[in-house]
């Protein structure tokens, strides 16, 4: 194992956060700042409570599951295109460095900052409600497992997009409606049974659910359930990454 290599990548890719400080954590915390604001206090005041727990309280996991997601594929994808975009990737490619210590490398990095960004928009929240953490370390676990699956995920969009339109268009097209409509600012059990149905179906349901129970022991599925599927999205997600660098699948364009 080259830890050098893999500690010169995650180094690389950690600096380029702070220098890009504004964009990397500054914008996100303001905007989720804005959604609590504007979700807690426009809905708050007509949702008292959902399942015993007030209505602002209740949608700062999905907030920071937002944050999370978005940013971690932002992260990764950026991380890995912008090499290709330049030229760059060949350096890698014929550095002494195996393909898992590259994904190591930009995947820890993305996942790191996601963690970091998650950890400071919980402190943020918990400026304008009062929070209770009832499984501290199940918290941390769902957070770290979202973050690297969806950072490797992230990293696929970056090795597959020929261009600034598709690095965004997964993200902006796909995942973010998914994950308004995964139960961030409400509960599934609050819908009518047809549409739970479908609603089961989006897998972002599972992540938020079984964040949000660490937080208040309310899930609107199993928590194993919920482990099962972020496990079961990082193996598919191992795989392909695993697929790509055995075929060199886009490395080289």
């Amino acid at each position: 194992m080259n830890f050098r290599a893999i500690r010169a990548i995650y180094l690389f890719e950690m600096a380029r956060t702070w220098r890009t400080l504004l964009q990397s954590i500054v914008s996100p915390v303001v905007s989720t700042s804005l959604y609590f604001v504007v979700f807690g206090a426009a809905i708050g005041s007509r949702i008292t409570q959902v399942e015993g727990v007030s209505y602002g309280t209740f949608i700062v996991p999905g907030l920071v599951m937002l944050s999370v997601l978005t940013q971690s594929i932002a992260n990764a994808s950026f991380g890995i295109y912008f090499p290709k975009f330049v030229g760059t990737i060949y350096e890698i490619l014929s550095a002494p460095i195996s393909y898992f210590e590259i994904v190591i490398g930009y995947v820890g990095a993305a996942a790191t900052k996601s963690i970091i960004l998650g950890l400071i928009i919980l402190a943020t929240a918990a400026l304008f409600v009062p929070l209770q953490i009832h499984h501290p370390w199940w918290m941390l676990t769902f957070l770290v497992l979202t973050a690297v699956t969806f950072s490797l995920f992230g990293f696929i969009i970056g090795i597959w997009a020929d261009g600034f339109e598709k690095l965004q268009m997964i993200p902006m097209l796909v995942v973010t409606p998914l994950t308004f409509l995964g139960g961030s600012f409400y509960s599934v059990n609050m819908l009518p049974s047809g549409w739970r149905t479908i609603t089961l179906l989006n897998p972002v349901v599972y992540l938020i659910s079984g964040f949000r129970w660490s937080f208040y022991e309310i899930a609107d599925v199993s928590v194993g359930l919920s482990i099962g599927v972020t496990l079961g999205f990082l193996a598919i997600c191992m795989v392909l990454v695993w697929w790509i660098f055995k075929t060199g699948y886009r490395l080289k364009n």
